[in-house]
């Protein structure tokens, strides 16, 4: 494959950093006193649940999240952290990719009726799928350096 500057390898270390950079700025932004002292965020994903057109996804969020508030805050808001931290470094990058994956797929089911939200989680599964399927552990990452998933 011929690229301008760097190698196509390269180019897909450069797409996972920077969807990293967008999962540690999801994270930088949260208020998280509000998350983890007045539940801000799952009360605000209730609502949403609530209201969802899909039975669904009231009913998922009312059996999984709704018992267990606090602790899901704590999931959301350290699970964006470490997927963040986790691309930029490259460590258990597939592990990440995929979970990245299934939380914005997560998030695109929730916000269904949200074009501004859809367009970012959309762009973060489609981002997550090729570096994922292109392996984009390859180069700069501490998998490749320690020999994991080669």
């Amino acid at each position: 494959m011929q690229t301008i500057w760097l190698t196509g390898a390269e180019w897909l270390a450069v797409l996972r950093i920077g969807l990293g950079l967008w999962w540690l700025e999801s994270w930088r932004h949260k208020d998280r006193k509000g998350w983890f002292e007045r539940g801000t965020g799952i009360a605000w994903a209730a609502d949403v649940a609530g209201k969802h057109r899909w039975p669904a996804v009231k009913h998922g969020f009312e059996t999984v999240v709704a018992p267990r508030p606090k602790l899901m805050a704590y999931v959301v808001v350290y699970a964006e952290l470490a997927l963040g931290l986790g691309l930029i470094s490259g460590f258990l990058t597939p592990v990440a990719l995929v979970g990245g994956l299934l939380l914005n797929l997560l998030y695109l089911v929730l916000m269904i009726h949200d074009w501004a939200e859809q367009g970012q989680n959309a762009m973060m599964a489609l981002i997550s799928l090729v570096a994922l399927f292109a392996m984009s552990w390859q180069t700069w990452s501490l998998d490749h350096a320690i020999g994991l998933f080669r």
